[in-house]
């Protein structure tokens, strides 16, 4: 992509030197297109599965997978099964060919920083899955860990506890108590210093705001 953001292009070349395989996009469609055109087709006959991420679902990808019959797809997102199969079909996922999510932040030197409620997602980020590929919008890069760990905790997570109806304190006030509820979705942070093996996490950064 030409004429990208300097803030894009500065994320994009810190990335790379750190190992991961970088895609630039001007917006989700063509995040959408890059990854069935150049990043797919090699890996579209082993097991495929993913975390939540609304930017991923922002470039529709998801649904032209699932409406795949030849796919194999893990679903561990499925409403129809219960939470023990939910959570086997998670650790299962751990095992995929594939797993495809977005990133709470990444920082200008090129470093992915990420929080979980149990865990599934930043396990699958940093080991397991053959292969991941990382959905990124703009509005996700900051400067530094330190702004990173104050998005993720002041804007990412209260509105994700938001999102899926957590009665945290976060979700009522919009900021980090650091509380101890049972429904607490910040436990288990992953941050991402360099990419081993190398490219084995492919990141496609996209010129726009999307996510959380």
């Amino acid at each position: 992509m030409n004429n990208q953001s300097p803030k894009i292009e500065s994320c994009r070349a810190a990335l790379v030197a750190n190992g991961f395989e970088v895609f630039v996009a001007a917006d989700p469609a063509q995040a959408k297109q890059i990854f069935f055109e150049q990043i797919f087709p090699p890996l579209k006959d082993g097991l495929i599965s993913w975390g939540d991420s609304m930017t991923m679902e922002a470039t529709g990808l998801l649904d032209a997978l699932l409406a795949d019959p030849q796919l194999n797809l893990l679903k561990t997102f499925d409403p129809t099964a219960e939470r023990g199969e939910i959570m086997e079909r998670r650790r299962q996922a751990l095992l995929a060919d594939l797993f495809l999510t977005g990133s709470n932040a990444v920082t200008l030197d090129g470093k992915l920083v990420n929080l979980d409620m149990i865990g599934n997602r930043t396990a699958a980020i940093a080991f397991g899955p053959k292969k991941v590929v990382l959905f990124i919008g703009r509005n996700k890069i900051v400067p530094d860990l330190v702004a990173a760990f104050d998005r993720v905790r002041n804007v990412a997570a209260p509105k994700n506890a938001k999102r899926h109806n957590m009665p945290t304190p976060c979700a009522s006030t919009g900021r980090c108590h650091d509380c101890s509820s049972p429904q607490r979705i910040c436990n288990a942070w992953t941050i991402l210093d360099k990419c081993f093996p190398k490219e084995r996490i492919k990141v496609v950064l996209i010129d726009d705001d999307l996510g959380l």
